[in-house]
């Protein structure tokens, strides 16, 4: 029996099926100060203990999609190692922070399969849950994936799309234990706006560009420990070229919206997302926001915006699809997720 592991196939998942991921992963202070390295990450609450302390959290946690990254990057091998694109996510919650000296690991449920028109490929559904070492979930999303097949002749299984939620409702919002932004400050955060200061329908140009280099994508694609085969070798695409991890532009764009959100402190929920069009080294990631929605929470001087958070690789700002309805070239991410804001 061979050793190594080759990877799943699309014809190798199960509806149904529970897959758990190795390996678990002790987070520290390590991954923080590596994630602020690779990404422009600025935000008070994930970079100062004293400012989160001021907030009502016991420490500074993790990023919220340096969380995500490790949880995702578990799960690479079972679900997109021989995988031809991460396609979108959905039912994205944040469930507890991530303090430093946490130990995460990784489970996913095959909720849909479909194969592809070309009978070369299939869409994999899965849903995953991030568990800390006290078996509390701490994040849990939906994404789907393009995987390869390995038997071109092996039949097709029965089609099961998934029904998703089309968005996380206010309701459904976890607010971290604790928080209060009754005492925010505003100087300190970096930005004097806040919840009232944004419309429904807003757009924000983050104005700040990075162009994006093989090094830096290398490096943290390695930092989450993403195994995913068109990262590292060159010979997994027809046109030779590395693709960018698409949780790489996540992060650049979320750091780049500094720049006009920089009190959107805690990224809660994910209501969808598609990586519209492939990076790759030699790009200038740029962003802006449409603000989607807005809603109050329990939590004291707490407000919530539901954000869409696009990255392009150039063009005009606020243009996102074409009159064909297909997203322009430019784009990158689409991202529509929630944050809270002190009121």
């Amino acid at each position: 029996m061979a050793k190594t592991n080759p990877g799943r196939f699309f014809e190798d998942y199960t509806l149904g099926e529970v897959i758990v991921h190795a390996v678990p992963r002790t987070v520290s202070g390590g991954e923080r100060a590596l994630y602020h390295a690779l990404y422009p990450a600025r935000h008070a609450l994930a970079s100062s203990d004293a400012f989160a302390q001021s907030c009502g959290l016991p420490a500074s946690p993790l990023d919220d999609i340096a969380a995500f990254h490790v949880v995702f990057g578990k799960t690479v091998p079972d679900i997109s190692l021989n995988a031809l694109a991460n396609l979108g996510y959905a039912e994205g919650h944040w469930l507890r922070p991530v303090w430093p000296g946490d130990t995460l690991r990784s489970e996913s449920e095959v909720i849909g399969l479909k194969q592809n028109s070309n009978g070369k490929s299939g869409v994999v559904w899965v849903r995953t849950r991030g568990f800390n070492q006290h078996d509390d979930v701490v994040i849990e999303y939906v994404r789907w994936a393009m995987v390869r097949k390995r038997d071109l002749e092996r039949p097709a299984p029965a089609s099961v799309i998934p029904d998703l939620q089309e968005a996380v409702t206010p309701d459904q919002l976890v607010i971290p234990e604790g928080l209060d932004f009754s005492g925010y400050d505003f100087a300190l955060a970096g930005e004097p706006h806040r919840f009232g200061d944004y419309e429904i329908g807003e757009t924000i140009d983050h104005v700040d560009g990075v162009t994006v280099e093989e090094a830096e994508h290398m490096l943290a694609t390695r930092l989450w420990q993403n195994t995913a085969k068109v990262h590292f070798d060159a010979t997994q695409r027809e046109d030779g070229r590395r693709l960018i991890y698409g949780g790489h532009v996540i992060s650049m764009a979320r750091a780049l919206s500094f720049n006009g959100l920089a009190n959107a402190q805690v990224v809660v929920a994910l209501n969808g997302g598609a990586h519209a069009n492939p990076c790759f080294a030699g790009d200038t990631i740029r962003a802006w926001s449409e603000v989607l929605d807005k809603a109050e929470t329990a939590a004291p001087g707490v407000g919530a915006l539901r954000l869409r958070l696009v990255a392009t690789k150039g063009g005009e700002p606020f243009r996102l699809r074409g009159e064909n309805g297909k997203y322009l070239p430019e784009v990158l991410l689409d991202l529509d997720y929630w944050a809270l804001i002190p009121l």
